[in-house]
């Protein structure tokens, strides 16, 4: 990760959980916890204002039986997780669900 995003995750856990939890799925509107592979959990830095601080860290989630039921292989499962992570920091910055999506789609399609 270049180091001016680097410099921007001070306050920023992430970790490995095998599952999502219930309450977790029913936050993003999922039924299926295969289907969540990753998660954000905390105030995007484009809606802190003046008086943000003295917070408990923003937290990043990455579901790890998610991921393998979904990776055939472990070159596969590295790739997956660095894709999760960095979708799940693209939340930690500003970006919503849908402008994601776009931009991995069109990364997709220029392969």
């Amino acid at each position: 990760m270049p180091p001016e995003f680097q410099r921007k995750l001070d306050n920023v856990d992430i970790v490995v959980e095998n599952w999502p939890t219930p309450r977790q799925l029913r936050n993003v509107k999922h039924s299926h916890p295969n289907r969540l592979l990753g998660l954000y959990q905390g105030v995007p830095q484009t809606r802190r204002g003046r008086g943000y601080g003295l917070v408990l860290p923003d937290k990043i989630s990455i579901f790890q039986k998610p991921i393998e039921a979904q990776c055939r292989f472990g070159g596969e499962i590295e790739e997956k997780i660095g894709e999760v992570v960095r979708h799940e920091i693209a939340h930690h910055f500003g970006l919503d669900e849908n402008t994601l999506r776009k931009i991995e789609n069109e990364k997709r399609r220029s392969k």
